[in-house]
């Protein structure tokens, strides 16, 4: 009898050590232990300059405290209003100063508008993988949460690393499979912006199936567009139609040419590489081409050069199972008074079902918040994109896809500070102003 009590308790005490040993961590645990500690918390110590600088501590004990619902030391991110991270979900994400230090593809925006930030971290490099990152950012857009599980452990897997590119400007690798536009170098001239349409007969004799988008720009792109002409009637090929001639004035030949365009894909990020989901494609008929938009911005004393290089990956249609469709949501009725802070609101409801994928935003320099809000259903109201900057409005992906149904929608408020001593409208060029939904659905 002793014997079977004795072996009782040891096997109680072996399935306890093990389901010990066993238990799932936290997302925010794998975060401290597979993520800070290996790239951040040696210089990140009590007591070590970096540490007393940043005022920023992440070793195990008090990192959670150091990073979450606290303000950074750092004084223009702490007038820019950010936080290290917060836990508003997707709002923080974008008014992270964490994420701002370790987002390295997005460098770019870092070093131009916000210089005054320091440099991005880990210092020096390497940068996190893309696991990393994506593991951190699923855990700032569920809320921050320092116990639970919100994020899948397999993010961890993908090992790959942004480097920042070095050397001068350089065209992409031609796709294994698709075709290549590449346009320039062209000429931006002394203080001006260029802004014109250059249309491309993709001369394929077949339709074709889209299922990736590659592009790369030299510096100084406002934004790379590329619409088409689903009711014919296309423009002159290879050549360009500036919207406005050497002296600042529209060229009304340009704006008549845009009127019947649909929107098919677009950036503001000069490189950019975006998958649509599995199975999930872009149709262009045969004969087909594309009108390609570029908006450069040169406020220098000297004239610049402009380039454009872009990728269509296509796949068999058997891989096909969805055909993506494309969001392009504009208000072109408003005006914002001079010397004001204006939220404009404007909502759109679908007479069908969207299974939407993608999401982004576009407006001009006194735009200061973007946000999308879905419209009617189960989820009305709530938030699903936002944006703090307008030069490089992020392209949100949803997996799975926010599915709406007919009769709901999307909201857009957007809030802009116009400093300017006259009334702002919508307008094309970077003096006036826009606000604009881009998205994919299928």
């Amino acid at each position: 009898m002793h014997k079977i009590f004795l072996l009782v308790i040891v096997s109680f005490l072996i399935v306890s050590c093990g389901s010990t040993e066993i238990a799932e961590r936290s997302s925010w645990e794998i975060i401290q232990e597979e993520i800070l500690e290996p790239n951040c918390v040696a210089c990140h110590t009590a007591g070590t300059s970096f540490a007393n600088q940043s005022n920023l501590v992440l070793t195990k004990d008090v990192a959670y405290g150091q990073l979450v619902d606290r303000e950074p030391n750092n004084a223009a991110a702490k007038a820019d209003g950010l936080e290290l991270v917060g836990t508003k979900g997707l709002e923080s994400l974008y008014n992270s100063f964490l994420w701002e230090k370790i987002n390295y593809p997005d460098y770019e925006h870092y070093y131009a508008d916000h210089a005054e930030y320091g440099e991005l971290m880990p210092l020096g490099g390497p940068a996190l993988t893309y696991g990393e990152l994506e593991y951190i950012r699923t855990w700032i857009l569920s809320g921050a949460p320092e116990d639970g599980v919100v994020a899948e452990s397999n993010l961890l897997e993908d090992e790959d690393r942004f480097e920042i590119p070095t050397g001068d400007y350089q065209p992409l690798a031609p796709p294994a499979s698709g075709m290549q536009l590449n346009l320039g170098p062209f000429d931006i001239a002394a203080d001006f912006e260029r802004e014109f349409w250059y249309y491309r007969p993709l001369e394929n004799p077949e339709e074709i199936y889209v299922t990736r988008f590659e592009s790369t720009m030299r510096e100084g792109s406002h934004h790379l567009i590329l619409y088409d002409y689903p009711q014919g009637d296309t423009p002159d090929p290879e050549t360009f139609r500036d919207i406005r001639n050497e002296n600042g004035f529209l060229v009304y030949s340009t704006a008549q040419s845009i009127a019947n365009q649909r929107f098919v894909w677009g950036t503001q990020t000069r490189n950019t590489d975006y998958t649509f989901p599995d199975g999930v494609a872009l149709k262009l008929p045969a004969n087909h081409g594309l009108d390609i938009n570029s908006h450069y911005v040169n406020y220098s004393p000297d004239m610049k050069q402009g380039e454009v290089s872009v990728n269509l990956h296509t796949v068999d249609p058997s891989e096909v199972q969805h055909i993506a469709k494309n969001i392009f949501l504009s208000n072109t009725t408003f005006s914002l008074p001079a010397g004001k802070v204006t939220t404009l609101e404007r909502s759109w409801t679908f007479n069908e079902t969207r299974n939407i994928f993608l999401l982004s935003s576009h407006a001009h320099q006194y735009n200061t918040e973007f946000r999308i809000y879905i419209v009617g259903g189960p989820r009305d109201g709530e938030l699903v994109y936002f944006s703090k900057d307008w030069e490089h409005p992020p392209l949100l992906e949803y997996d799975p896809p926010i599915v709406l149904n007919a009769g709901e929608g999307l909201r857009a408020e957007a809030t802009y500070n116009n400093t300017t001593d006259r009334a702002l409208e919508f307008g094309l060029l970077s003096v006036n102003e826009m606000m604009i939904i881009f998205g994919a659905y299928w």
